[in-house]
């Protein structure tokens, strides 16, 4: 037990997340209730700063602690600026959790790629739960609502939190595609069929969350993946997964005409949008008309509410509607523009996108060049599946580049916010630690899956 000490905080920020957090008061547990998983996150950054002043721990690279600190300059002039202090202060404080210093902890806490497939099996685990929950929600017609029928699947994130379930399930079949595609060496037969059946079985909660941003952007992850371990296996797979769908939809009739219907909105974003995409339209135009009157620092963090009716057009509605899921109807105003690079470019204007976006390309680059590396390493030593028997992990590598490919897709539909943003710092964790961390490549002679000795001064 004591050699899994460090890493049980991450597990707990991870697993937390399956505990229900709507309460009396919902949009209090949206917004801005301390949740249990935040509870553990703040532990997991406490545990860390106890071994790095014990020394247990090397600190950053430099090109770690460039790439990590450089969203913290951004979130602090933000909050310089900001009309409001206090609203500063705690957007500040948010931000620096999620994207600063829940990253940079787990980098200096984990200490092998067991520690990674830890933390990433409990994004599967998580997202399971949360699926089983949300198709019980859809099948009994208990979820939140949508088109006027309380079949939309939230899990236990609630109607006010839609996209909570979706962002989780979507994480957890990344997570288990990669390892599906490249299973741990040594790993036991059944692990590759476990990982694909796991990747299958939470396609039924994403397609019944009606999220089409995560339809679309777990589809571009998985497709990067794949071509990322071969192009012709990559065309191999599509082939039969394109067959397997025509045989479930066409053939068996296998869908609904809900599903239908929001499949075919994704075309129609421009000739035809819904009420949705319009308000969405909207409230993009407000943030470009912020920008533009703030250029350099933006309006300040969370600063879009109380400048978003003078920069919207007439056309925004006032708010959505939601219900169902065990809350009664409600008007939810809408307070942010759905679009995480625009919120950055509104609020902390082109210093802070340029700093925060920049960030997350060094890290989608800087992992994506040590995938690559670790696959000739494979070819070179004859390995063609798994790690190839090369130590490099390439199930840690497709799993890191996959989400962050997800999340960069996403959050051009979508932003922060709710109970299930602390993943995203896990998530980036993970990724920063696959990209700058010495023990992300073992030398020759560790043990299967790289859980032999560390190099010295491994984090």
């Amino acid at each position: 037990m004591v050699a899994y000490a460090p890493v049980l905080p991450a597990l707990a920020t991870v697993l937390l997340l399956c505990v229900p957090t709507a309460g009396p008061d919902p949009g209090a547990a949206a917004t801005s209730r301390i949740t249990p998983a935040d509870a553990a996150s703040a532990v997991l950054v406490l545990c860390c700063a106890v071994t790095v002043l014990r020394g247990g721990r090397r600190v950053l690279s430099p090109a770690a602690a460039v790439v990590l600190a450089a969203p913290a300059v951004a979130f602090g002039l933000a909050a310089a600026v900001a009309a409001d202090p206090y609203a500063g202060l705690t957007g500040f404080c948010r931000y620096a959790q999620v994207f600063v210093l829940l990253p940079a902890s787990l980098v200096l806490l984990l200490r092998s790629r067991r520690d990674f497939r830890l933390v990433a099996g409990a994004m599967v685990v998580l997202a399971l739960v949360q699926g089983a929950i949300g198709v019980h929600q859809y099948a009994t017609g208990t979820g939140a609502s949508y088109a006027g029928r309380p079949v939309r699947a939230v899990g236990t994130f609630g109607a006010l939190d839609v996209m909570g379930m979706s962002t989780v399930v979507a994480y957890g079949t990344v997570v288990a595609l990669a390892f599906a595609l490249a299973p741990p060496a040594g790993a036991p037969r059944w692990f590759r069929g476990a990982a694909l059946g796991c990747a299958a079985a939470l396609a039924v909660p994403l397609a019944v969350s009606f999220s089409r941003g995560a339809w679309i952007a777990t589809g571009l992850a998985a497709l990067v993946m794949l071509l990322l371990t071969g192009v012709r296996r990559a065309l191999r797979v599509l082939a039969v997964v394109l067959a397997a769908a025509v045989v479930l939809v066409g053939g068996a009739g296998v869908g609904t005409e809900l599903i239908g219907e929001r499949l075919s909105s994704i075309t129609r974003v421009t000739a035809a949008p819904d009420r949705s995409v319009t308000d969405r339209y909207a409230m993009w135009d407000a943030a470009v008309s912020m920008w533009r009157d703030a250029p350099v620092a933006g309006v300040g963090l969370k600063g879009f509410p109380e400048h978003r009716d003078g920069h919207a057009s007439l056309g925004l509605s006032s708010g959505s509607d939601t219900a169902g899921a065990g809350q009664d109807f409600q008007r939810e105003p809408l307070l942010s523009p759905h679009n995480m690079y625009l919120l950055l470019l509104s609020e902390q204007g082109l210093a802070g996108l340029t700093l925060v976006a920049g960030s997350w390309a060094a890290l989608l680059a800087a992992g994506a060049r040590r995938l690559l590396r670790t696959r000739h390493a494979a070819r070179g030593h004859g390995g063609e599946d798994g790690d190839g028997g090369v130590p490099g992990g390439r199930g840690c590598g497709l799993a890191a580049v996959g989400l962050l490919v997800w999340q960069g897709v996403d959050f051009l539909y979508a932003d922060i916010g709710g109970p299930s943003t602390v993943l995203t710092g896990v998530l980036l964790g993970l990724a920063a630690w696959w990209a700058f961390a010495p023990a992300a490549v073992a030398p020759r002679g560790a043990g299967p899956g790289g859980y032999g000795p560390l190099p010295k001064g491994a984090p």
